[in-house]
Order: C-alpha cells, then sequence, then structure tokens
C-alpha cells in the first residue's frame, strides 16, 4: 500500500525538454498544467499524500521525477540520471526522500534513470537502455541485494526505458508491448500484450488496487478489465509528446 507520493510542478519551458516524439502539434503548457493537477488529483484520491515540488526552470524535463531516484521499502536511492541535461535534478529529491529514507547513491561512471527500474514484490527489474548503462546496473544490484532484495537485468531494445514496455498491473501480471513477448526474463509471470498500435498504453501504472491508464487506448483497456481492478483513465497528450507517461510523474513509495 503506497502512502506518499512526490511530485514536481511542469515549467513553463516544458517543451524544450528531451524528446524524441514527432508531434502534429506542438506541446500546450495550460494543458500540460491542467492534465497534471488531475494528475495528482487521482493519486490523493487513492490515498496517497503529494508532496509537490517547485519546477526547476533550468531542467525542463525535472517534474518527470520518477528518474531521480528509486524507493523502496527500506532504503531511498538516488539515481545519476542518464541524460547530462537531466543531471542534477536528482540532488533536489535527495533532501526531500532523506526525510522518509536512507539514502543511497548511484555514481558515476554509473547512470541509472528510474523508468528502466520495475519492482514487483521484493524483485527488481533493471532495463539496460541509452538512459541506464551496465554500471549503474551493477551499483544498484548490488544496493538492492544488500537489502534482501533480488533482481533481473533486462536489455531495453525499443523504447526510452524499461517501463516504457513493462508494467506490473497486479496479479502476477506484467503488461507489455511486443517487443517483450517471449522474453525469458519475464518467465514466472502471466502477460497481457498490448497491441503494438496501442503500445503507448504498456506505461499504465498500478497503484492502491487501481490501474491508472492512459486514455484513448480501448483495446488495451478491454484487455485490463478482466483482471477485475478499477481503472482510471486519464489523459496524457501533452506528456506523451515529450516521451513521458503515467509512471513517470511520480515516486511512490
Amino acid at each position: 500500500m503506497f502512502t506518499h507520493a512526490i511530485a514536481r510542478k511542469p515549467g513553463p519551458n516544458f517543451d524544450q525538454g528531451i524528446t524524441t516524439a514527432v508531434n502534429a502539434s506542438p506541446p500546450d503548457y495550460e494543458t500540460l498544467v491542467s492534465q497534471h493537477e488531475t494528475y495528482l488529483a487521482t493519486l490523493r484520491s487513492i490515498g496517497l499524500s503529494v508532496v509537490l515540488l517547485d519546477a526547476l526552470p533550468d531542467h525542463p524535463d525535472a517534474y518527470f521525477v520518477e528518474d531521480t531516484a528509486v524507493v523502496t521499502a527500506d532504503v531511498a536511492i538516488i539515481t545519476n540520471p542518464g541524460a547530462d541535461a537531466r543531471k542534477g535534478e536528482e540532488e533536489t529529491i535527495a533532501a526531500v526522500l532523506a526525510q522518509y529514507r536512507k539514502t543511497e547513491k548511484i555514481r558515476p561512471p554509473g547512470t541509472v534513470d528510474g523508468g528502466d527500474v520495475l519492482q514487483v514484490g521484493s524483485h527488481f527489474f533493471i532495463g539496460l537502455s541509452e538512459r541506464t548503462n551496465h554500471e549503474g546496473a551493477g551499483q544498484l544490484s548490488r544496493i538492492l541485494t544488500r537489502y534482501g532484495y533480488t533482481y533481473t537485468v533486462v536489455p531495453v531494445g525499443e523504447g526510452l526505458h524499461f517501463k516504457s514496455g513493462v508494467n506490473y498491473v497486479g496479479k502476477n501480471t506484467l503488461l507489455i508491448t511486443e517487443d517483450f513477448v517471449d522474453n525469458d526474463q519475464l518467465e514466472g509471470y502471466d502477460t497481457i500484450v498490448v497491441n503494438r498500435d496501442e503500445s503507448y498504453a504498456a506505461n499504465t501504472l498500478f497503484i492502491n488496487g487501481r490501474l491508472l491508464v492512459p486514455r484513448g487506448y480501448p483495446d488495451t483497456r478491454k484487455k485490463l478489465e478482466t483482471l477485475g481492478f478499477d481503472i482510471i483513465e486519464l489523459d496524457t497528450s501533452e506528456v506523451r509528446k515529450m516521451d513521458g507517461g503515467l509512471t513517470c510523474m511520480s515516486i511512490r513509495f
């Protein structure tokens, strides 16, 4: 059961963040602010106390706070983001998390983005991507092992982060994109495969017995309904334009 979340306000220059998306229309700040507020209201409605941090003008991607830390019941691991433009964001998160957890840190040359780290019970999947390197994954795995957790390191092919393509949705089930079908490192779990034209919907957030899903992906929603959880659809149009999703905008613990 999650009781807390840390989030950060998006800044007016959010559209200067890193993105590979090709957008039919430019990102809109007012729409993003409205969507972000709805997201936070949803977290509060399902029992989380939200700590909302101010925007960081020098870091337009800083509202994607998930990338700055990996938080367990025992320790908060402050990451070293893989993109140079995002280095420094983690320093502003460390002091906040120190109020709740003992903290440890990923150190250069290791890099880790929280978007590459998926916790399922006492087990962690650590994605190797353009943002999380072997050294960072090794440091993270050693820290987790000291606290009694297990881990699996999984190369990320397509997609920015591991959680762009794989997320836990309860009942021993992973929601995955077609790129992870037949991946031996995911054995032991049931899987729901997202159609390729709805791949973005794989970034679904399971929290306190609810599924927060991006709006506009009816086939994925229909598949998720078989799990029997309450489903809350949220509009993430502006976040998607900046390569973000529902898991990115908060640190839950």
